[in-house]
């Protein structure tokens, strides 16, 4: 079956609808004794059948037609979808074999599929078809057209499995009324249903010029029923009911409510236009609110109260602690808005305007801790290591001991993904007793979210700065911005520009918000950035205090993992410390063979991986509730069963057991995920001197390649390699991975040495590593990131390090347990490099004097 039953054996409201809207009322009597609702599709001449059978007729048996939510009567006619295959095959049956005659009877539950003797009410209706035609749009539904005969008791329903078939009892109604007594009742019936028709139904006038041409009480009795908004159970009361006087009761009693009820509606219509002064929908709508609320309160004597939301919204208003400025305006737009309609669009946008002026907390401020001991305690319980960081924030809190008012510091940590820098921006909330707000600022850009909507249109709201302290309700917390590094800019303004009053502590107390357009002090708040690299606004760069946190060292990372991540690591995934013990040489080989980052997030990944294979053996070997009696053993992890829970090693630790190699040479890069070893490679060939270089370069790498080419050929002689030899071989530099995008300032020397190398056929040392830039003539450059190439270097094995002379005064600022193990050599010029780098010098072509610079920079610097 294609549709429900509930879609096809018709809702009598929409079909009553379907047959009047097409204007065919007026052929509704073809007779004093019958009622036509046609439908515009389906062809209606007929005569009307005999109202009742007598006693030698032979029809007891019908094909049975249930109908759901519908009701027919007697000398009514009806149109009707029918769709369920029985009923479908009754119609057809019926028109074949019983001269168009069908037993109708309504179900009781009207969501049953099933057509059973038990869900059919005992009385319905014997039908004559009128007409039938196809639907429209279904060919498994049919529009059929039927007229009421006479009314029959329903003995048995015979299922002849394709359709059904009822046996019944033909049933005569008799009215005990005198003719006086039944005219004077045809009249008050028809005067009801005409005041009735005229407030509830369409096209009322043709329907009661039918009712007045009906003279029979019992079919104008059928005629009401059917138009009225009965419910199923009580139409069908009046078909089952021989006490008619009890009917039209019935019938009368609801006529004169809905009458009732129409003319309260009317009456509150008139007191409602009465009251309006313009004739606005929303206006309308909402005075006619204003006028039942009064018609009820008056039914149950004034018990009938709402809220009133301009009164709470004063209230509000009264209490609120705000600056006298504030004040003034909240209660300009508090007086616009009372002189409003409620429904009106601009008195939502006021009344979300006062609601934000007074959830913004413009004097409410939480007490901040100014105990160093307890701040202290707090940051070292939280994170490892960090000290910079650490000194500044109880510096802070020093000055801020003696100072009552301090304003908030800018500080904005700068590191690789893993090292603790949103973490750290809680934990400092945590020491200072500040609330803590953190604002993503990744992919914003819109200066909006920020700086907020300008209030000229329905859903303007303030900026993530407002929203953010109303949400903290005070104005004193830890606000903290995320990836400040990530925003964008488009058409929609520059987020970054409009975050330098935010972040400027000499303009920050007077920010305006464009919604608010209000200035709130932001000069307590106390504002941490985050990056992952110094790619930052100059402008907005001077405005803040940078922090480097460059990542950890190898033993930084075990502290961490034994101190931290492990017991987090065995909490999270249901373990006990009993059932498992993480040895110190398993988190070696983690950190060594690995992973290989700044941070500790694949650490901390690793350790998880680690505890969840121990849940799942213990799981299947002692199951999910163990008994107390069961000894669990311990799961002990170290380097020699590692792989057991990790797999295959990722990386190869300590290169410097690696064989020297002829133009390989081992770089230092930085990158915002930290610092990394760069291997750089350069071979010859024979050709016609042609220069290649690939790795997926940038154009300043491409720069340092020709220019470290140019250094090397400037110094052909006294390397050993003559001009033929540049003529004849061709030259190709390339740098492995060629799918990462390499670009930088400063591969200047390895590029040197591994051409150097490449050309003269020497080898390079494997276990040593350098950075640093160079010029045409030969001078080596300073580098930025000398801390995080320091760390790549302790990381990757390598024993030996070149950096460039200027940058010597930097080691004093790089942790011992960062040099440790590293011989760092500062140099000044490429000869020291190749000095150091190859395995032996190159034989000049002529002996030449060369000027050797003899100072300090050529001593290596031990830890």
């Amino acid at each position: 079956m294609s549709k429900s039953d509930k879609d096809y054996d018709s809702d009598f409201e929409q079909l009553v609808d379907d047959q009047i809207d097409n204007d065919q009322v007026d052929n509704e009597i073809q007779s004093t004794e019958t009622e036509v609702a046609q439908d515009t599709d389906i062809t209606t001449d007929f005569e009307p059948t005999d109202a009742a059978p007598t006693t030698k007729d032979k029809a007891r048996t019908l094909p049975l037609l249930a109908l759901r939510d519908v009701v027919v009567y007697p000398h009514m006619q009806i149109a009707l979808f029918v769709g369920r295959e029985p009923s479908v095959k009754a119609i057809h049956a019926a028109q074949e074999h019983f001269d168009d005659m069908v037993l109708v009877v309504a179900q009781k539950d009207s969501l049953s599929e099933d057509i059973e003797l038990d869900n059919l009410y005992q009385y319905g209706t014997v039908c004559r078809i009128v007409s039938t035609m196809p639907h429209d749009s279904d060919e498994n539904c049919i529009k059929v057209l039927i007229e009421g005969a006479y009314r029959a008791k329903l003995d048995k329903v015979t299922d002849t499995g394709d359709m059904l078939h009822g046996e019944f009892t033909p049933s005569e109604i008799h009215l005990p009324m005198g003719e006086e007594q039944q005219k004077n009742t045809i009249e008050a019936l028809r005067s009801l249903f005409s005041t009735y028709a005229e407030s509830r139904l369409r096209n009322s006038r043709e329907l009661i010029r039918v009712a007045d041409r009906i003279e029979d009480l019992l079919e104008l009795v059928y005629f009401i029923a059917t138009r009225a908004s009965l419910d199923l159970e009580d139409k069908q009361l009046l078909l089952e009911k021989d006490d008619i006087a009890a009917h039209i009761n019935t019938l009368t009693e609801y006529l004169a409510k809905q009458t009732a009820e129409q003319s309260i509606e009317q009456e509150i219509q008139e007191a409602v236009r009465r009251q309006m002064e313009n004739n606005q929908r929303e206006y309308f709508l909402n005075e006619k609110m204003k006028a039942i609320k009064n018609e009820l309160s008056e039914i149950s004597d004034g018990s009938f109260d709402s809220e009133d939301d301009l009164e709470e919204l004063e209230a509000r208003l009264k209490e609120a602690d705000l600056p006298e400025d504030v004040r003034k305006k909240a209660e300009q737009e508090f007086k616009k808005l009372k002189m409003m309609p409620p429904a009106s669009s601009e008195s939502s946008v006021v009344r979300n305007y006062i609601d934000w002026i007074l959830d913004t907390p413009w004097n409410k401020a939480s007490k901040v801790s100014i105990k160093l001991d307890k701040a202290e305690e707090v940051l070292d319980a939280d994170h490892y290591g960090l000290q910079d960081v650490k000194d500044r924030i109880l510096e802070y809190l020093a000055v801020q001991s003696r100072v009552k008012k301090l304003r908030g510091p800018i500080l904005c940590l700068v590191g690789p993904p893993g090292v603790g820098k949103t973490s750290l921006g809680e934990s400092i909330a945590r020491a200072t007793g500040r609330k803590f707000v953190r604002m993503a600022l990744g992919g914003v850009r819109d200066e909006a979210e920020i700086r907020g909507h300008r209030r000229t249109y329905i859903g303007a709201m303030p900026g993530k700065i407002v929203q953010s302290l109303a949400k903290v309700e005070v104005k004193n917390p830890l606000f903290l911005l995320d990836e400040i590094d990530k925003m964008a800019q488009d058409f929609r303004g520059d987020p970054a520009s409009a975050l330098l009053e935010v972040l400027d502590p000499s303009q920050n107390d007077k920010f305006n918000d464009h919604y608010l357009d209000l200035d709130l002090d932001l000069s307590q708040v106390m504002f941490i950035c985050t990056a992952n690299s110094m790619d930052i606004p100059p402008a907005l760069l001077d405005r803040m205090e940078v922090i480097r946190l460059p990542g950890y060292t190898e033993d930084e990372k075990i502290n961490i993992a034994e101190k931290y991540l492990v017991p987090k690591a065995i909490k999270q995934n249901g373990l006990k410390n009993d059932e498992i013990e993480i040895v110190p040489e398993a988190l070696h080989s983690i950190v060594q063979r690995y992973t290989r980052e700044a941070g500790v997030r694949n650490l901390e990944r690793e350790v998880n991986k680690i505890c969840r294979k121990v849940v799942r053996e213990s799981i299947e070997k002692y199951g999910v509730k163990p008994s107390k009696k069961t000894k669990i053993e311990t799961v002990v992890v170290d380097a020699d069963n590692i792989s057991d829970y990790l797999g295959v090693h990722q990386y190869d630790y300590g290169l410097a057991e690696e064989a020297p190699e002829v133009g390989r040479v081992t770089g230092l890069a930085w990158t915002s995920v930290g610092g990394e070893l760069l291997t750089i490679e350069a071979i010859t060939m024979p050709g016609k001197g042609e220069f290649i270089y690939t790795g997926s370069l940038g154009d300043v790498m491409k720069e340092s390649i020709r220019a470290a080419m140019s250094v090397v050929r400037a110094r052909g002689e006294l390397l050993g390699i003559d001009y033929e030899t540049f003529k004849s071989k061709d030259v190709h530099v390339h740098m492995p991975e060629g799918a990462t995008p390499k670009d930088g300032p400063s591969a200047g020397i390895a590029l040197t040495t591994a051409l150097v190398s490449a050309m003269t056929g020497i080898a390079i040392r494997s276990d040593i590593a350098m950075t640093g830039e160079v010029t045409l003539r030969g001078k080596v450059l300073r580098i930025g990131g000398l801390k995080e190439k320091l760390l790549a270097a302790h990381r990757g094995g390598i024993k030996h390090v070149l950096i460039p002379a200027s940058n010597e005064r930097d080691l004093v600022e790089i942790p011992d347990n960062v040099k440790e193990g590293l011989v760092i050599q500062p140099v000044s010029t490429i000869d020291e490099v190749l000095e150091v780098a190859l395995v032996k010098a190159p034989d000049p072509l002529k002996p030449t004097k060369v000027a050797v610079d003899t100072t300090k920079s050529t001593k290596a610097l031990r830890s």
